[in-house]
């Protein structure tokens, strides 16, 4: 039965194959398909389908006694663990970055063609274009989009181009694809990104990748100007060294938080464990709270 309370855009199948993950508690390692139906309060045959899906993603895996979990279900919470962890430690050197060159700085991620915001200290300034933590941009008309494109090959970044935008903004520079080539070639050779009103009229920015322990580019960081007040000369001679060190302290610190073994252990307190608040936009010239972590 579908459950009560929930909206027109709630997917049942979706709450259901978690509910049956979510099944396997401590003391329950393994579950025959009777168990997991009447522990999911589903029916066997809905159980049974739901249970091979897993298995074809590699999420269950199924033995004499029945099923149980593998160890990719803990991919599910790694990457909100990561993303923490990278604010974490981007967040000292974010706000230092701003306190140095009186702009506004942002961390960004690539999702399809365009970025979305994760990160973000702002300097309250007139601005064309309003930017807080999840604002998506198409990403080629961004300077923390073009860092992230050119880390992939010619033949990756037109694939992910070729996706449409779900920025709902029309940017004012649309190459062809032996410019953005040319364009993407150099942000590859040089290390860094500028854009100058690619985007909007009165944008202008420069961003550099972050890295993790294995060189690969994880998120791009920026510092943001507004064209009418930082001539682009400030942008790349003043603002850009501090720019690569920051973003160089950041990977660093990154890097070794990565080499770090972490031990999850159970936890013996009576009260609930509070999971850290999703990184929202607290303001201008404000950070998001830190999560609070335990070893």
């Amino acid at each position: 039965m579908p459950r009560e309370g929930t909206g027109p855009d709630f997917i049942e199948a979706l709450a259901r194959g978690l509910d049956v993950i979510t099944a396997f508690r401590p003391g329950r390692p393994v579950m025959s398909l009777a168990e997991v139906a009447s522990g999911t309060g589903l029916a066997r045959p809905t159980a049974r389908r739901i249970l091979l899906t897993l298995t074809e993603l590699g999420y269950v895996r199924q033995c004499a006694a029945g099923f149980a979990l593998t160890p990719r279900v803990l991919d599910l919470g790694v990457a909100y663990v990561r993303s923490m962890g990278l604010w974490d430690v981007a967040r000292p050197h974010l706000e230092r970055l701003v306190e140095q060159t009186d702009e506004s700085c942002s961390i960004a991620q690539l999702d399809g063609s365009d970025i979305v915001y994760v990160a973000r200290v702002a300097r309250p300034k007139i601005v064309t274009l309003s930017v807080q933590i999840g604002t998506r941009f198409p990403a080629l008309q961004t300077s923390l989009g073009k860092v992230l494109l050119a880390a992939l090959t010619p033949d990756e970044a037109a694939q992910v181009l070729a996706e449409p935008s779900r920025s709902g903004l029309t940017p004012l520079w649309r190459p062809e694809r032996a410019e953005w080539e040319a364009e993407l070639f150099d942000v590859r050779a040089r290390g860094w990104a500028l854009t100058d009103e690619q985007l909007a009229r009165g944008i202008r920015s420069v961003a550099a990748p972050l890295r993790d322990g294995t060189g690969r580019v994880i998120a791009s960081l920026n510092v943001n100007a507004h064209a009418a007040e930082t001539p682009v000369d400030v942008l790349v001679h003043a603002h850009l060294p501090r720019l690569l060190h920051a973003a160089g302290e950041i990977s660093l610190d990154f890097a070794r938080m990565e080499s770090v073994p972490h031990v999850t252990s159970a936890q013996k307190s009576a009260g609930p464990i509070q999971a850290p608040a999703a990184i929202e936009q607290r303001g201008p010239g404000r950070s998001p709270e830190s999560a609070t972590t335990t070893p």
